[in-house]
């Protein structure tokens, strides 16, 4: 039997503040890699955005095949890639030429709902909403990716944002959008990746209204985590809305919604910020 003291303290004695989730130690206490494929995932551009597709010449080079990429990209030489499939898979594919060379990465994860896809699409000004039933394949999706409880959730979510971090340039920063199922313990995986000294903002978005009919208040605003990579990241201050704006525009509250009145348009025109 083995005992613990002063000559032989225990593991959990010398333990950090940290998280810890089902997967994240081997039986033998390391921390689990990221696994990755061993080749990079073969990506295929579908076609250039932001030019006509030429039907005639029409093909689909490898993502990374340069040559093919600057015959057929824009005269500016603008670069966007919309990309289908695992991120995961996709992001590792991307470190072989982004490594450290990424400036922002916005992210809106799942947050850990529970195999529920269902939810009411809006339709029109009048109210109006349709019931959308979750599909099998989002069932499955859920059931095999994180569908184990927030264990699972939390080691998908951490071997991602492992792979964002390498993505990123040393100037670069994140956001994380999330809610109140799971912010509490996105903020402490993050604190893990990026170092509590790179936190710089929770950001929060309110929406819906402000009264509340059940027995407490509403649920009604999102969080927006913003870490960056090092202490000297790029950021832009948000400007202040110059003075002819101001005076064109009259801001006033209806329904719990922000509307600013164009004072100068006969047809009595609203801007809806919610």
């Amino acid at each position: 039997m083995t005992t613990y003291g002063s000559h032989n303290p225990h593991p959990l004695s010398r333990m950090k503040t940290e998280l810890v989730w089902e997967g994240k130690y081997d039986e033998y206490g390391n921390r689990r890699p990221v696994h990755l494929p061993k080749s990079p995932l073969p990506l295929q551009r579908i076609e250039t955005i932001d030019e006509p597709r030429d039907r005639e010449k029409a093909r689909q080079p490898g993502l990374f095949d340069e040559a093919a990429f600057r015959q057929s990209a824009h005269r500016d030489d603008w670069r966007n890639m919309l990309i289908w499939g695992d991120n995961k898979l996709v992001m590792a594919a991307l470190l072989e030429q982004f490594r450290g060379q990424i400036d922002l990465i916005y992210i809106d994860p799942p947050f850990d709902i529970g195999a529920d896809f269902t939810m009411n699409v809006q339709i029109g000004d009048e109210g109006e909403s349709l019931k959308k039933e979750q599909s099998i394949l989002e069932a499955v999706a859920y059931r095999d990716t994180w569908g184990r409880g927030t264990d699972s959730y939390l080691h998908m979510m951490y071997e991602r944002l492992m792979l964002m971090r390498d993505l990123l340039s040393d100037r670069g920063s994140i956001y994380v959008h999330c809610d109140w199922r799971v912010n509490s313990y996105l903020r402490l995986l993050l604190d893990e990746i990026f170092g509590k000294d790179n936190f710089i903002n929770e950001v929060i978005w309110r929406y819906g209204k402000m009264s509340n009919t059940v027995r407490r208040f509403p649920r009604n605003h999102d969080n927006i985590l913003l870490y960056s990579k090092s202490s000297d990241y790029i950021f832009s201050p948000i400007k202040e809305i110059d003075s002819e704006y101001k005076e064109r525009f009259s801001r006033y509250l209806k329904d719990n919604k922000i509307y600013f009145k164009d004072v100068k348009s006969s047809n009595d025109k609203l801007i809806i910020l919610t």
